[in-house]
């Protein structure tokens, strides 16, 4: 089962390549290979994908081979028919970045078929 760092709930606007590297850092000190990042704390721009950010952003974790769950509520973004709802469904079919509901979401994706648990880690950022 592979580990999560779970980012905190509060705090400023994660914005760009920075921030992803930061997120990084931090999983790969707490030993975690997925990163759960609440959808509020993400800037409005990752949610607008003609800026980058979100791409840029979800390039990093790919290079670091690390996993990145944006967690929480982002159907405000995803309206019918938006480049960001079919962003969203195809990277949910893929292996390196998951929109997922609530953290026991994510630990469901992550359990393989064999059985076990996630394991979670709190961010102390």
């Amino acid at each position: 089962m592979d580990a999560v760092y779970v980012y905190e709930e509060d705090g400023e606007p994660l914005r760009g390549a920075d921030d992803a590297l930061d997120l990084i850092a931090a999983a790969w000190a707490a030993g975690a290979a997925w990163v759960a990042v609440p959808a509020h704390r993400l800037h409005d721009d990752f949610f607008r994908l003609h800026t980058g950010v979100a791409g840029e952003m979800a390039q990093k974790f790919v290079n670091y081979r690390r996993g990145l769950a944006i967690v929480g509520d982002v159907s405000r973004h995803a309206v019918a028919g938006s480049a960001f709802q079919a962003w969203v469904h195809e990277s949910n079919r893929g292996s390196h970045l998951w929109f997922v509901d609530d953290l026991p979401g994510l630990a469901a994706r992550l359990v393989p078929a064999g059985g076990g648990e996630a394991g979670t880690q709190a961010s102390s950022r």
